[in-house]
């Protein structure tokens, strides 16, 4: 997938501000060749929860910010979450008091 096609995937307009920091995050995440689909996929599954996965501004790497009206709706996106991280072994920060994980990479 190319990385205009990824920015566009994630609700971007590509530029070169934003293909340099998809190349940084792409260095920074750990086994990214082979998780990159998977949080695509993720990003397209977490949609009916009022989440999504985007880029960072303070860190280079992906996020996915969960901003669900319902405890209901915020729930089934946490579960697709731990799921995604379970499945597709990747590792995943949650932040303290926050509905924000950081994607940090495949684990070996």
């Amino acid at each position: 997938m190319q990385n205009d096609a990824i920015l566009v995937q994630l609700g971007y307009v590509p530029n070169n501000a934003l293909i340099q920091q998809l190349n940084r995050i792409e260095e920074n995440t750990v086994g990214y060749d082979k998780i990159k689909k998977h949080i695509m996929d993720l990003h397209n599954h977490l949609k009916v929860d009022d989440a999504y996965v985007a880029m960072s501004n303070s860190n280079d790497c992906f996020k996915i910010k969960i901003e669900s009206k319902s405890p209901e709706l915020a729930k089934e996106a946490h579960e697709k979450i731990n799921h995604f991280s379970q499945k597709f072994k990747v590792t995943v920060h949650k932040l303290e008091n926050k509905e924000t994980y950081y994607i940090v990479g495949f684990k070996n």
